[in-house]
């Protein structure tokens, strides 16, 4: 007896698809509405899809593409990131030795300025010292004392042997002769002799004070050693 076969239904009906998510005889690769999604979004245009095997392989190609595409800028990002960090980090350290080369520098000046400091303070105590040795032994060595105080009163070295041959004539630096006929005192011969005693109460005992009176008095009579000395030299009997 002959199969029913129904009036409307071809014999040869192929069958029905079940959408996008159905697997094709052959095991194609399934194409999921999400991938698809994610496809259309990455701008990958994909048309005429079919059941066809070059129409099935085309979404999984675009799709790899897309990854790999996703891929690489990933990459060219992290490694700007990189490069920008290491940037940052080589002009963060290069700023920090700048600093510190400042910083050296600073230390340097301020440790320097401070030795030389303490090398002027060392210098002026030598000279203190010094001054109150010659000062302290001018009874026995008068001329030292008149040469350390020769630049205090303005008169250069240059007026020195004028003072010496000047005093040699007037006491020969003798800070205790005195003049039997005129009275004058002292290595200056000051007259009177109590006119030294505006530079100093000790004038009979001290060399010191006796040549500070001296020097003053040339200065403001005088000018200079070597005019007292000229004038000292014209005038016969002798003085100043």
């Amino acid at each position: 007896m002959a199969r029913y076969t129904p009036r409307h239904a071809p014999r040869h009906a192929a069958p029905r698809r079940r959408g996008a998510a159905a697997v094709t005889a052959l095991g194609r690769p399934v194409v999921t509405t999400g991938v698809l999604a994610a496809v259309a979004a990455g701008g990958v245009a994909v048309s005429g899809f079919s059941g066809d095997s070059a129409d099935a392989d085309s979404p999984t190609f675009a799709v790899g593409e897309l990854v790999s595409s996703v891929s690489s800028e990933e990459s060219r990002v992290a490694s700007a990131d990189a490069d920008r960090l290491a940037a940052d980090r080589a002009s963060t350290n290069s700023l920090r030795a700048v600093e510190a080369a400042e910083a050296a520098e600073e230390a340097r000046k301020k440790a320097a300025e401070l030795a030389k400091q303490r090398e002027e303070e060392a210098e002026r105590a030598a000279r203190a010292a010094e001054r109150k040795r010659i000062f302290q032994n001018a009874q026995d060595d008068p001329k030292a004392a008149a040469q350390l105080l020769l630049p205090e009163y303005g008169f250069g070295s240059e007026q020195w042997s004028c003072l010496d041959r000047l005093w040699i004539g007037e006491s020969d630096w003798r800070w205790w002769v005195a003049n039997p006929s005129s009275g004058a005192y002292g290595i200056p011969q000051s007259l009177p002799a109590e006119k030294m005693a505006t530079a100093g109460a000790d004038w009979r005992t001290n060399p010191v004070t006796q040549i500070e009176w001296g020097l003053d008095y040339i200065k403001r009579s005088y000018g200079t050693p070597c005019n007292a000395l000229s004038m000292w030299e014209s005038r016969s009997p002798h003085w100043y």
